[in-house]
């Protein structure tokens, strides 16, 4: 505290000032990143966070640079941790309630089969469980932002970065992939608005590819699907608690022992709260989830200065095949279900 142990607060001040001082670079290089991908985004179509990784990718040398690496670690870490507590403002506790109980078990199924099969898949495919878990968690709840959450609370090991990077880039690819197919596959097989609006909900990774293909077949089925996909993004919070449950459980270094429950996670579980209220105002939700899409876009574009490109070849093919192999089970089951239950 300022004052205490002979401090005063000019020191105090100072310190913050300094602190400041070390930041701005990197975050100004990450800041023109992210602000360059939204541009490119605007105008050719492809999403931000994709723009976002590879211009990243591109400048990692600045990483290299004493100059911004405080900068770029705190864009990486902090931001992220902003951009998924302002997610909550995307779901109320009454949106989950009325989607009613055929669709919502079919989508809680879906997410927790797709997390428990990631792991089983990962060992078929002689990859690790850190990955396994870290691409069907991106696949059953939100893509990227999944991705990251996920990724803050796994024990680290050198590829811990990489794999982060390759499920983002591969999530997000895939996303825009299945924006374009599944509409295609919804009017083969003659599905009413309802349906495939539980369909594409519960089956897409990304928030913003949901709501492109929802509504680009009804306004009812946007409707649909953007709710059916807030309640996936809502259970990022019990997902990551359970996840640190049994993580303190694994018998391994001490690292993994009395983890902490994230602050983030709390926050997310705070602003669903808030959003929840009645009076709370609609322009300020709009206004936080905004910023919170910023602030991803901002944590992107660092987490790809701060991954050398060259890094990626040695994911290997069987990574591709899992994240690939738990987008077609989360699909097919979800199908299943829509067809035989509503």
């Amino acid at each position: 505290m300022p004052g205490t142990n002979g401090g005063s607060y000019e020191e105090y001040i100072m310190s913050i000032l300094k602190n400041v001082k070390s930041i701005f670079p990197g975050f100004l290089v990450t800041f023109l990143v992210a602000i360059s991908a939204k541009f490119l985004s605007n105008n050719y179509g492809a999403p931000t966070i994709l723009f976002a990784l590879l211009l990243g990718m591109s400048l990692h040398f600045l990483y290299t640079e004493t100059l911004c690496e405080k900068g770029i670690d705190f864009a990486s870490k902090y931001l992220l941790q902003l951009g998924i507590i302002l997610l909550g403002f995307g779901v109320t506790w009454q949106q989950i309630v009325k989607i009613g109980f055929k669709p919502l078990s079919i989508v809680l199924s879906g997410i927790i089969l797709t997390v428990l099969i990631g792991p089983i898949l990962a060992r078929l495919l002689n990859r690790g469980w850190r990955i396994g878990i870290l691409t069907s968690a991106a696949v059953a709840i939100c893509g990227a932002s999944a991705a990251l959450a996920i990724s803050s609370i796994l024990p680290k090991n050198k590829f811990s970065e990489q794999n982060t990077l390759f499920t983002i880039v591969s999530v997000t690819t895939l996303s825009t992939l299945t924006m374009i197919v599944y509409p295609l596959l919804v009017r083969y097989l003659n599905m009413d608005d309802f349906s495939a609006g539980v369909f594409l909900g519960a089956s897409i990774h990304d928030v913003a590819q949901v709501v492109g293909a929802g509504y680009g077949i009804s306004k009812t089925a946007g409707d649909t699907a953007t709710l059916i996909k807030m309640v996936r993004v809502a259970s990022l919070f019990p997902i990551v608690l359970i996840l640190l449950f049994f993580l303190q459980k694994r018998p391994q270094s001490g690292a993994l022992t009395n983890l902490p429950i994230p602050f983030f996670i709390v926050g997310f579980l705070m602003t669903m709260f808030f959003n929840s209220t009645e009076n709370f105002p609609e322009n300020l939700k709009f206004f936080f989830l905004d910023l919170s899409a910023w602030c991803i876009a901002l944590a992107i574009s660092a987490i790809g200065m701060k991954t050398a490109l060259s890094s990626l070849r040695h994911v290997g093919y069987q990574a591709i095949l899992l994240i690939v192999f738990e987008s077609i089970f989360l699909m097919t089951f979800v199908l299943v279900c829509v067809l035989n239950l509503i």
